[in-house]
């Protein structure tokens, strides 16, 4: 049991994962509403206080306002903390909308929202009513003796992505750079995939894009969300190894640089995500979801290389047409599933690239890896990883590779 309205429990959480999963399915669901109140009276003036205070009965506008709603009819807004309190219809309804697209929504948010220096919000609104809405944090721009301590382990607070890059990552020079986090985004659910989130990220960055280097993401990673943001420009520079408290998912961070110097970290970052993943994949990911795992790598801007030497082609090509072994060799497997997955011209289907994510990368056991892609045994999924490498071996592969591989056909 639990609840989906309100600050406490973990309801909201429950709702936007698992209520569509369960509707999809074959078991009978049913819905119990509450409205008569366990802990106070009906119509309790103090709770009714705090409702109002803390915008607990903040509800999005009406389906039928917004039902004609699209990016062309939409209006970009960047309304200030004071326009937003002296407007309670549209604060409302902004605030409406992030409570219901998020995991568990806090007071501290509504005073986020209001009170940080360094959050704005900004909407689009169709005939005056919001219909999408984005929270945006500035980070980084910050100075040399900030930096020395953030990389000593220091944390500096407000500055989530360059804390990342610079103290778990150990780049110092991250934090250098500027740039606008989204904290949040919520599309109105009478108008979603009508494009309005990538046209409100579109109008944030025609708005910020000169001033600063780089947006920024960072969230509890699904394939849905990846691969929104991927859609939009963003691309992967890290994937955190523990989950993330409120989502349940490892955590996304994700780059859409808008200067020379955003380009720069950007891929370099991207570069060293796409170099530690076959060690990070293989032990602290490795119950990661193989969808996440395919679909953040494919979201990765890094050169798909390989490094690997002859005798590793030969031994892979062995394997994927002839009577060799992928026990010979996991960790070469592991750089060219690696390098498919981060080139989107790898040309496998999604089947065969999760394939390679759950064994090659993650490095699962047989039983687990069949049963979780649904291989009716242990000895077809083996046979279909040998077919997955096939091609891979043809795209990649140079003249030792292609030379074993002729022994064979």
């Amino acid at each position: 049991m639990t609840t989906v309205h309100g600050y406490e429990g973990t309801g909201r959480g429950f709702d936007v994962r698992f209520r569509d999963r369960i509707a999809a399915s074959d078991h009978a669901v049913g819905e119990v509403r509450l409205d008569e109140p366990i802990r106070h009276a009906p119509d309790d003036p103090v709770e009714q206080w705090a409702f109002d205070a803390l915008l607990l009965d903040a509800r999005p506008a009406v389906g039928e306002a917004v039902a004609d709603a699209d990016p062309e009819t939409a209006t970009y807004g960047q309304p200030t903390a004071a326009e937003l309190v002296s407007d309670d219809a549209r604060l409302r309804e902004a605030f409406g909308l992030l409570a219901l697209a998020h995991y568990r929504t806090e007071p501290n948010d509504l005073a986020r929202l209001l009170d940080a220096p360094n959050v704005r919000t900004r909407t689009l609104r169709h005939e005056g009513r919001v219909v999408a809405v984005a929270l945006l944090a500035r980070e980084g721009g910050l100075d040399a003796d900030t930096r020395r301590r953030a990389y000593e382990g220091e944390r500096v607070r407000g500055n989530m992505i360059p804390d990342v890059l610079t103290s778990q990552l150990r780049d110092e020079d991250a934090g250098a750079r500027t740039g606008h986090r989204v904290l949040r985004i919520a599309v109105h659910g009478a108008v979603r995939s009508r494009g309005l989130g990538a046209a409100l990220l579109e109008a944030v960055e025609r708005e910020f894009g000169d001033d600063v280097d780089w947006l920024g993401v960072a969230f509890g990673a699904t394939p849905r969300l990846c691969r929104f943001w991927a859609a939009n420009g963003y691309g992967t520079v890290h994937l955190s190894t523990t989950r993330n408290s409120r989502s349940g998912e490892y955590s996304a961070v994700m780059l859409r640089p808008t200067s020379a110097a955003g380009r720069s970290l950007a891929d370099r970052h991207a570069a060293r995500f796409a170099r530690r993943a076959t060690g990070v994949l293989a032990d602290p990911l490795r119950d990661a979801d193989p969808t996440v795992v395919r679909v953040v790598l494919g979201a990765t801007d890094a050169d798909p290389a390989t490094d690997l030497t002859d005798h590793e082609w030969r031994v892979i090509a062995a394997a994927a047409f002839g009577p060799g072994l992928y026990d010979a060799a996991p960790g070469a497997f592991a750089r060219l599933a690696r390098a498919a997955l981060v080139d989107e011209g790898s040309g496998l289907d999604e089947r065969a690239e999760r394939l390679l994510a759950a064994k090659a990368l993650q490095r699962r056991l047989w039983p687990d890896v069949a049963d979780a892609l649904g291989y009716e045994s242990r000895r077809a999924a083996m046979r279909a990883l040998g077919e997955a490498y096939r091609p891979l071996v043809d795209r990649y592969g140079g003249t030792a590779a292609a030379r074993e591989a002729d022994r064979y056909r």
